[in-house]
């Protein structure tokens, strides 16, 4: 929170119901406060400091640097302190160095932006107490498969990639669950991107009778094709994962492009919260939002281990946890029991919630 200024009705409010059931918590919150990832550091900071804030729970912020040297440093400064859990981390290289030291310390872990499967994965051999408040590496591509494998599956859908290792894999794991599904595309391609026009292609595509095609690349190159879609009336709906949350150049999004990614916090989240952040002149995008949510399951995984006379490390796995984000809920291996990613269309102006989804 920023030293003075007004308490607004919503941080009172907020403050006054946090209050009502604090326990005694100490947080230690890891994030990159220097280098080039400073700025997303300091969403984390906001986040946490913010949550601690409302619900009456000690933190203490260190620099972990997104190294190995700064994410050991920090978790030997989180032991030293007995702080009872972490929350933040947004390198592999950093929790990896810090966890031997956080798991011989006792202290678990909240990452809000770790996408590294093997963290998880790894926890019978490592015995890790990670918990991942955020995406698992192959979320994006499971999503796109599951999702248009169930939309379209009565349509006739083609997929395209850009060569890339992130386009192959997510057209490939698209591919492969249509086959499971007796779905097969009308076609295959591999496309040149960063070009400027895709009229080869399109026309290609509209040969092949595709009404529906999964472009795995960049925003950029699916914002042109649904532009040359357009001048060759193809009547082709284009769909693109995460990428296309990132604003194209010159060529705007065709209306009705399809987009699998998780959804804007902001957008989902307890309007209260989202009132404090603007009291304190605070802008909750990118991490700020899990982060908070990361101290509150981290306080009433506090409150149920005290209540049940288990381990912090035990009450974090099995329990629906309510947020400001929307309920949270980790598997036996620390992930997210629910795959965050959505189906979001493109109105004109804006990425809306499929109605259908």
């Amino acid at each position: 929170m920023r030293p003075g200024g007004t308490i607004s009705a919503a941080l009172a409010w907020l403050l006054l119901t946090g209050a009502a059931s604090a326990q005694t918590l100490l947080v230690g919150v890891a994030a990159p406060l220097s280098g080039s990832s400073a700025i997303l550091g300091r969403q984390i900071e906001a986040g946490a400091e913010m949550a601690a804030q409302v619900n009456g729970i000690e933190f203490k912020t260190v620099d972990d640097a997104c190294t190995a040297e700064g994410g050991a440093a920090a978790a030997r400064e989180f032991a030293a302190a007995k702080v009872n859990v972490v929350v933040g981390f947004l390198c592999t290289e950093a929790i990896e160095a810090a966890m031997p030291i956080l798991k011989d310390a006792g202290i678990p872990v909240i990452t809000v932006g770790v996408r590294t499967e093997s963290l998880t994965d790894r926890r019978p051999k490592t015995g890790w107490p990670i918990y991942r408040l955020g995406p698992r590496g192959g979320d994006e591509r499971n999503a796109v498969a599951a999702t248009l494998t169930r939309l379209w599956q009565n349509e006739l859908f083609a997929v395209i990639d850009d060569g890339t290792i992130y386009g192959r894999e997510i057209a490939e794991t698209l591919r492969a669950a249509a086959e499971q599904a007796a779905l097969k595309p009308v076609f295959v391609d591999t496309f040149r991107p960063q070009l400027d026009n895709q009229i080869g292609l399109i026309g290609r595509l509209k040969k092949a009778g595709a009404t529906h095609v999964f472009a795995g690349g960049d925003g950029d190159d699916i914002a042109i094709m649904g532009r040359d879609a357009a001048q060759l009336d193809a009547g082709i709906v284009f769909a693109g994962g995460e990428n296309l949350r990132t604003p194209p150049g010159a060529v705007p999004y065709a209306t009705g492009t399809l987009m699998i990614a998780p959804p804007e916090w902001a957008d989902v989240a307890d309007p209260k919260v989202i009132e404090a952040f603007a009291a304190q002149k605070i802008v909750p995008d990118g991490y700020t939002l899990p982060a908070y949510a990361a101290v509150e399951t981290a306080k009433a995984a506090m409150a149920e281990a005290a209540s049940s006379g288990r381990p912090l490390a035990e009450a974090l796995i099995g329990h629906d946890f309510t947020t400001a984000i929307g309920p949270v809920r980790f598997d036996a291996k620390g992930d997210l029991s629910r795959n965050p990613y959505r189906v979001f269309r493109f109105d004109g102006a804006r990425f809306v919630p499929l109605e259908s989804n």
